[in-house]
C-alpha cells in the first residue's frame, strides 16, 4: 500500500461583528488522499470524513472478488465484493477504523472528504484490535500521531510484499522499533490496557 498525494484545501469565511468591532473565521479542510492498494493482502484506513463512510462508497473503485475483513470482538467479518457490489455496502469505516484487504487486483482508492480536526478520541480495547490514525498524517506513532503507547503494547504492521508483520514492541518507556505508519495504513495493537487516543489537531499548526 503506497501513498501518492496528500491535498488540503483550506476554505475561509469571514463574517464582520459590527458591535464588537471584530471578525469571526471559520475554516474547513477538505482535500484527497489517493492509496495504491497492491494484490492480495494489505492493511487500509480511511484518512477523512467523507459524505458517506461506507465501504461500498470508499472503495466503489475495488474490482470484483475483493474483500474486505473487519475486526471485532475477537474475529473477522468477511465483506466480499461481487457483480460491481459489496455484500455489505453500508459496512462503516470512519476515520481511526481500519480493516484488512484482499485485492484481486491492484487498484487506487481515492478518499476525498473533511480533515477531522479539533479535539479527538477513539477507544482502543485491552488486547487485539485494528487501530488507524484519525488524521492524514505521517509520523512515529506516539511522538507524532499521539497514539497512548504504554508498557506491554505491540504494534503490528503487515507488509504486502513479504507477507509477514514488522512487530514493534513497547517496554521500559520506548520502543524496540519506533513505527511510523503511512497516511491511509491500518496496523494490528496488542494492548496491555484499555486506553482512549486523543490528539487536538488543526491543520494550521
Amino acid at each position: 500500500m503506497r501513498t501518492k498525494a496528500l491535498l488540503l484545501t483550506a476554505a475561509f469565511a469571514a463574517a464582520g461583528v459590527a458591535a464588537a468591532s471584530a471578525q469571526v473565521y471559520s475554516v474547513n479542510a477538505v482535500g484527497y488522499v489517493n492509496v495504491s492498494v497492491p494484490k492480495g493482502f494489505s492493511m487500509i484506513a480511511n484518512p477523512l470524513k467523507a459524505s458517506a463512510n461506507t465501504v461500498g462508497a470508499l472503495l466503489a473503485s475495488a474490482p470484483d472478488g475483493t474483500t474486505v475483513y473487519k475486526f471485532s470482538g475477537g474475529k473477522f467479518g468477511v465483506n466480499t465484493k461481487d457483480f460491481g457490489e459489496f455484500a455489505n455496502g453500508a459496512e462503516t469505516m470512519n476515520p481511526g477504523e481500519g480493516a484488512f484487504i484482499e485485492a484481486s487486483s491492484a487498484f487506487t482508492v481515492t478518499f476525498v472528504g473533511e480533515v477531522p480536526q479539533g479535539a479527538l478520541s477513539q477507544n482502543i480495547p485491552a488486547g487485539f484490535s485494528i487501530q488507524a490514525s484519525q488524521v492524514p498524517q505521517k509520523g512515529q506513532l506516539d511522538t507524532v500521531l499521539k497514539f497512548p503507547a504504554a508498557d506491554g503494547d505491540t504494534v503490528y504492521r503487515y507488509n504486502n510484499g513479504s507477507g509477514r508483520y514488522s512487530i514493534h514492541a513497547y517496554d521500559f518507556g520506548a520502543w524496540d522499533n519506533p513505527p511510523s505508519p503511512e497516511v491511509g495504513e491500518a496496523f494490528f495493537v496488542n494492548k496491555a490496557a484499555a486506553a482512549q487516543w486523543k490528539r487536538d489537531f488543526s491543520v494550521n499548526n
